[in-house]
Formats: structure tokens, sequence, C-alpha cells
């Protein structure tokens, strides 16, 4: 007799705070829309917990808070997230440790490979091509202009995915933090180690050279690190906020703990 084979696969993960499911599916989302998704809701839900808004907003569209929500969210962050004003002393040890970082004219010479994402994309499915074509250029780095050539859903694949020298307004912010950064694993020449998500897909990128650009004296360039140490200080109380909020409303489907800031993509 023939044994019947089992045809029922796993039902997709939920992505969901508390009660409120934001989307049904969250492998159908990226992990950095998935915690911006879940991160707002527990913002929202906190807004709503403290009298800031409305019990019966109604929850995330799509990912799309309604106005009132937005609001008061930015009322919420205001009142428990607070950022001391760096004194002097603190600048001048963080430009001392990060002269790079306030170079002008600093130029990145890069080529890459875009895995575009479209409407109705299998993202899951786009996600494992892309760290397939990732590890086989880094396994083969001769090979990345006719992997580019087959597989970059960019013009310039045409090009061996060549994207000539930039410098960081000539690209999308989240692209141009990945391509600047200034971080032991990211700060170098070769293929990249981790996929570099972008507005516009995933990419494998190549950096074939770096110009550092010219240093800049710490008085001139005060205020930008005056706000630099602010952002970073926004960021730490946000992501504890974060932990607080999360132990309040149970989060499933992403962990808000793999990003530096959840809100940031």
């Amino acid at each position: 007799m023939l044994s019947t084979l089992s045809t029922d696969t796993a039902a997709p993960q939920a992505l969901r705070v508390g009660h409120i499911v934001l989307a049904d599916d969250a492998a159908a989302l990226t992990e950095a829309e998935c915690r911006q998704r879940a991160s707002l809701e527990l913002l929202r839900q906190a807004a709503i917990d403290e009298g800031l808004l409305a019990a019966d907003d109604p929850a995330p569209d799509d990912g799309v808070l309604s106005e009132a929500a937005a609001e008061a969210i930015d009322v919420w962050l205001a009142q428990n997230l607070r950022v001391p004003e760096p004194d002097e002393a603190s600048c001048r040890r963080h430009h001392a440790a990060h002269t790079s970082q306030y170079a002008v004219g600093e130029r990145v010479q890069a080529r890459h490979i875009l895995f575009a994402v479209t409407p109705g994309v299998d993202v899951k499915a786009l996600r494992l091509h892309a760290e397939q074509a990732l590890l086989d250029v880094r396994s083969e780095p001769g090979r990345f202009g006719e992997v580019a050539g087959k597989l970059s859903n960019c013009p310039t694949g045409e090009q061996g995915g060549d994207l000539g020298w930039l410098t960081a307004t000539d690209c999308a912010p989240e692209f141009a933090s990945e391509l600047f950064a200034k971080d032991e694993g990211s700060a170098n020449v070769g293929v990249l180690p981790r996929l570099v998500h972008s507005r516009f897909g995933l990419h494998v990128v190549e950096v074939l050279a770096r110009d550092p650009g010219r240093q800049q004296p710490f008085e001139a360039v005060r205020d930008a690190v005056a706000q630099s140490l602010r952002q970073q200080v926004w960021v730490t109380a946000l992501r504890q906020a974060m932990q607080l909020l999360a132990g309040r409303w149970v989060v499933q489907g992403v962990d808000l703990d793999t990003a530096e800031s959840p809100l940031l993509q």
C-alpha cells in the first residue's frame, strides 16, 4: 500500500505587537521594515497608554501611522528621551578619536550588484539569491564584473556594476552609511562582508579604492561633532526605551535587539 505524504507547510509567522497584527507574514518584509513597524507600534501603544493618543486610534495600515499617532509619538519621545548637551571636553575627545569622520572630500570608488525589491517579489527568496552572490564574489573577487553582468538589476551591470567615484551625497543615505562606514569591518577595500540594504533593494558592494579627503581641525567641525554625540546618546536612550516597552507589549516576528536603532533603516 502506498503511503500518503503530507503537503502541509508551517504557517507563516505574523509580525505582531501585543494583540495588533502588523503583517500576516513577517518574512514578506525586510528585517529593517519589521523593526521599524514593530518599534512604531510600541511607541503608538505607549502614547495611548499615557493619554497622548485616543484609544480608538486605528492600527497602522501597511506600516503607515495615522497623523495623530505620528504627532503623539513625537510628543512621547520628547517627554521620555533625555539627551544631555555634550561638553567641550567630550567633543574634543570624540574628534581626536574620529578625525577621518569629519574629513572633507572623502570619496569611494565602488561597484555593485543590485537585487531590486519590486512589487510582488519574494523578498525571502531574493535575499537568499543575493547572499549566494555575495558568497560567490567574496570567494572569487575576480568574477565580480561577470556576476554583475549576469545578475544585477541596475543598468551598471553592463559595465560590471561600476559606480565610479562617489561622495556620501551621491548616494541614498542608507547606502552611504554602509559605503562610508567607519567600523573596522566595513572601512576597507574589497567586497563588503554583508549585503547593503537600500530603498532600491539589496546590494553586493565592492570598494575598489578610497580617497580619505582632507582632515579638518576641531574648531571647523565643532557643531558637527556635538551633533554626532547628541545622536549617539539619543540612539542609546531610544534602545533602552524600546527594551522597556517590549517588556510591556510582547513583540513577535522580529528581534529589536539586532539593530543599533530600531527606527533607523
